[in-house]
């Protein structure tokens, strides 16, 4: 991966995407280079593009972990308004580049039928009024630890919490309230699932309890 790709007004969050995954080499990839070709100003983007591989049902060992890592630590920065800041042990953490160029490139596919959802400057106030961007701030960095939960072998526990975050990088990028909420909408529905996978848990551990006391 080379050069630089900062966020284009002038052209849709699917087209920029396309782009940063075309750039994507087959072999190994690491996150930091990732992040250089955005820059500061398209973490945004970034976050929009890490989430595409939990958007079908690839597994890909580790890049929750990772890349959840990497989108918990954006949301720390917008929530103090300082740089971001990676560790180097994961700006420098090896990916399977053909794999994640693979799945990048059929969750691109649900970008598309996303922005078909979102509508600049819809419900701005959502966005751009102090209270409502620290909720919104704060839901984000919240997805970002769902989505580094150790349940990737779980159906839904990574897609869940991607789609969220998707949504409210959308609605960050195009002032969208409306894909905002769309986003809080799926945030209820991660807890709630993970509520319901803790409480199935439980009652199976209760349940082999009983059988062998």
């Amino acid at each position: 991966m080379s050069g630089s790709l900062p966020p284009d007004a002038g052209r849709s969050l699917g087209e920029q995407l396309g782009d940063a995954i075309a750039n994507v080499s087959d072999g190994s990839i690491e996150l930091g280079q990732l992040m250089e070709q955005f820059g500061d100003e398209g973490l945004l983007l970034v976050t929009a593009l890490m989430v595409l591989v939990f958007l079908v049902p690839v597994s890909i060992p580790g890049v929750s972990t990772v890349f959840g890592g990497a989108i918990l630590l954006i949301g720390i920065s917008r929530l103090s308004g300082r740089p971001v800041w990676l560790p180097r042990r994961l700006r420098e953490r090896p990916l399977p580049g053909d794999k994640v160029r693979a799945a990048l490139g059929a969750g691109l596919k649900w970008v598309h039928r996303f922005e078909r959802i979102s509508r600049p400057h819809r419900l701005h106030w959502l966005v751009e009024r102090r209270g409502w961007r620290t909720t919104g701030n704060l839901a984000f960095t919240s997805a970002a630890l769902l989505l580094m939960a150790p349940l990737g072998f779980v159906p839904f526990s990574n897609t869940l919490p991607g789609i969220a975050l998707l949504f409210y990088a959308i609605g960050f990028i195009q002032r969208d309230g409306g894909s905002v909420l769309i986003g809080h909408v799926a945030q209820l529905a991660t807890i709630a699932y993970f509520i319901l996978l803790a409480a199935g848990g439980g009652a199976a551990f209760q349940a082999v309890q009983d059988w062998l006391g």
